[in-house]
């Protein structure tokens, strides 16, 4: 079952890429998802909203693992 919120670790894996570019693309491109919340562990994200984020700009990717 997919989770309902996301880290930057969580994306980083969704997208193939390190949590630093997770950070760089909250930074730099602006359609990128804000974050749900930011706790002192970090941000969080709805699962939802960055599934949206990545059919839009990286259709490439397959559809995530699970029901």
């Amino acid at each position: 079952m997919t989770q309902p919120l996301m880290g930057a670790a969580e994306i980083a894996r969704r997208l193939g890429v390190g949590r630093t570019r997770v950070n760089q693309l909250l930074k730099e491109d602006p359609t990128f998802p804000a974050p749900y919340a930011s706790l002192a562990a970090g941000h969080i994200w709805r699962t939802a909203s960055v599934e949206a984020w990545i059919a839009e700009h990286r259709p490439d990717l397959p559809p995530p693992d699970g029901p």
